[in-house]
């Protein structure tokens, strides 16, 4: 079952069971975020290490918990980072409750190429995931959340950190890896 089709299923399960038919205001603007903001959450969680099923399940509750915070008139300021904030939350829960370790390894870039190329870049890509994984947690989050597309604010608030304490690591963690190059 696509993830889309399960949202749709999940704000048509809530609504039924306040009695209605038609998508709220609320309702409508969860689907749009929910389809906006899916895939990059989703790439997220899995840079943290969780597997994609259960990066799935955090997606839905994250987008449950937005439903019920905008239904209930809750602050909406910020809602990207408000969105990434409460996936990072509940991925630190699941994997403390299944014990496992984070492990930050990008996705392969699937690309054709010649054998010359496709060795050179298995090289720069192989000192780049080792500059990756060296750096510090908080590091690794920055720079994974910024290649979300999220503003240096979003992931402040995504990570409670200052906005100062993200710039410096960016910055930190991107003078690492151009040095790599």
């Amino acid at each position: 079952m696509s993830s889309t089709l399960t949202w749709q299923l999940l704000a048509r399960l809530v609504a039924g069971q306040r009695g209605e038919r038609r998508p709220t205001a609320v309702e409508a603007e969860v689907t749009a975020l929910f389809g906006t903001l899916r895939a990059p959450l989703l790439r997220y969680l899995h840079s943290l290490g969780l597997p994609i099923a259960d990066g799935e399940d955090i997606v839905q509750e994250t987008f449950l918990s937005l439903f019920h915070h905008l239904r209930d008139d809750k602050p909406r300021g910020n809602l990207h980072g408000w969105i990434f904030r409460v996936g990072h939350n509940l991925a630190l829960k699941r994997m403390t409750r299944i014990g496992r370790e984070t492990a930050a390894v990008p996705n392969e870039v699937d690309r054709e190429v010649n054998p010359e190329e496709s060795a050179a870049w298995n090289a720069r890509r192989m000192r780049l995931l080792a500059v990756v994984r060296a750096l510090p947690e908080r590091d690794r989050q920055c720079l994974f959340l910024r290649a979300e597309g999220l503003r240096y604010r979003e992931i402040a608030e995504a990570l409670g950190m200052s906005l100062g304490a993200v710039a410096a690591s960016l910055s930190r963690s991107l003078g690492k890896l151009a040095s790599t190059s």
